[in-house]
């Protein structure tokens, strides 16, 4: 903080160099606003002040709103009264207040190289711009540099863009307004940088594959369930996140960045809270469930010679489900389960048409923490299952999954941690084109970087 400590002295600087500081001054301001420090608004401010006040340092001012008070006012008296506490500390302090002081910039990139097929790639590129523009605006944006496992190339988009508004300090009442996570499933909740597993379970994803869509959602949780929400992801335990105890509301139900195909949104509802043993033990449990009406898009499929294009109603399928929670926090030996059941778009036997079928699946993963320090070891095993429609397929082919698998998680570091997973497929439709073949008795083995910074 050279920059602020020659800043501060200057505008503390005796009437009679004044003159001569004048142009070093200017210079200086420049340079802070160029470079981000200072905004346009108050390198104006300070150039102002250090031509109205430059006979001397003024004894500290009686307490005002940031805004009626001179930058340069405030930088003066809080020099006086952070003596001995360092410029970082003063400037910090003139600078209380302002809403960019309270957004934060993070992030995390997980970089892979699996046997089938045998490439690089980098999974997902995610850069999050958020935090609290006041006691009543909190505001979210995630992008996503993503190469899906199935993907033949890359792409860039907006993963979340939302604002939550808060009827309360302590924020247990608020709405959410844009594009983010569907309440619905712990682990669709979970952020991707926390799961052990290299991919959601298909058994609650196929739900709402993509985890977001445009909604508005109501949320309530006291303060003392958000304070354990916010612990189990600092303490490492790899929580969900806070989602609410409550949430209600409605979202389009096409995905994230996809329009409304029938002006019918889904409605949801989930609950879900953290209790905490006498020894300490956290314990989540949780329901969810949703109805809608979802559109599939369909194309043609071409069988023995002949090609027909399956019908579906314009306004879409019926679509449900119900899905229930239990998770037992590693600390160190975990559990989580969650199971969801359900009736959804689906294509036909016959190939002529998306109607509604039953649906079914979820997964069972148990685990083991040990931390020490910065470094930690977390290996874990998880089954999964599913069997039913992949509705966000085109033509929502019958889709069926079991398959396990067994990794280890590895961290040095907080900002590294590496991942080795062996998966044996048992059994695992292939939806992305027709005759919609499975594979069986396979096995895969993925190493994954993830750097968080």
């Amino acid at each position: 903080m050279f920059l602020g400590a020659t800043v501060l002295a200057i505008l503390a600087a005796p009437a009679a160099r004044a003159d001569a500081s004048n142009e070093a001054l200017l210079k200086l301001l420049r340079i802070l606003r160029d470079r981000g420090s200072i905004s346009a608004n108050e390198y104006e401010e300070l150039r102002a002040a250090a031509a109205e006040e430059p006979a001397a340092a003024p004894s500290a001012p009686a307490p005002a709103e940031p805004s009626s008070v001179s930058l340069a006012t405030r930088v003066q008296a809080l020099d006086s009264q952070t003596a001995g506490q360092g410029t970082d500390v003063a400037v910090k302090k003139a600078l209380a207040g302002k809403w960019y002081d309270k957004i934060g910039l993070r992030g995390y990139t997980q970089f892979r190289y699996s046997t089938v097929p045998r490439t690089f790639i980098i999974r997902r590129g995610r850069l999050v711009f958020s935090g609290d523009v006041s006691h009543h605006l909190y505001l979210y944006a995630q992008a996503d540099f993503n190469g899906s496992t199935g993907a033949a190339d890359y792409s860039l988009q907006m993963r979340d863009l939302y604002a939550d508004i808060a009827f309360d300090r302590d924020k247990a009442f608020r709405v959410r307004l844009g594009q983010s996570k569907v309440p619905f499933g712990w682990v669709n909740m979970q952020s991707s940088s926390n799961r052990a597993a290299f991919e959601r379970p298909d058994g609650m994803n196929s739900a709402v594959e993509g985890e977001r869509d445009y909604g508005a959602y109501f949320m309530w949780a006291p303060l003392v369930a958000r304070q354990r929400f916010g612990d189990l992801t600092s303490l490492g335990l790899k929580g969900s996140g806070d989602y609410g105890v409550v949430a209600v509301g409605l979202y389009n139900g096409q995905g994230p960045n996809r329009a409304d195909q029938n002006g019918e949104p889904h409605t949801v509802a989930r609950w879900a809270y953290p209790f905490k043993l006498a020894s300490g033990q956290f314990v989540e449990l949780g329901v969810q469930a949703y109805h809608g009406t979802f559109v599939t898009a369909t194309q043609a499929i071409v069988s023995a010679g002949s090609s027909v294009t399956p019908s579906r109603p314009s306004d879409g399928v019926g679509d449900q489900r119900v899905g229930v929670t239990a998770v037992w926090y590693p600390q160190p030996f975990g559990i989580e389960a969650e199971w969801n059941v359900g009736r959804g778009p689906e294509l036909s036997d016959d190939l002529t048409r998306i109607e509604r079928r039953g649906l079914s699946g979820g997964y069972v993963q148990a685990s083991y923490r040990r931390a020490d320090g910065g470094r930690s070891l977390f290996p874990f095993a998880r089954w999964q299952y599913y069997n039913g429609g992949r509705k966000f397929a085109r033509n929502a082919p019958h889709l069926k999954v079991n398959e396990l698998d067994l990794g280890l998680e590895f961290a040095r570091w907080a900002e590294l941690e590496l991942t080795m997973v062996y998966t044996r497929t048992f059994e695992r439709t292939r939806p992305s084109a027709f005759p919609f073949a499975s594979t069986r008795n396979a096995n895969r083995l993925g190493f994954q970087a993830q750097w968080n910074y």
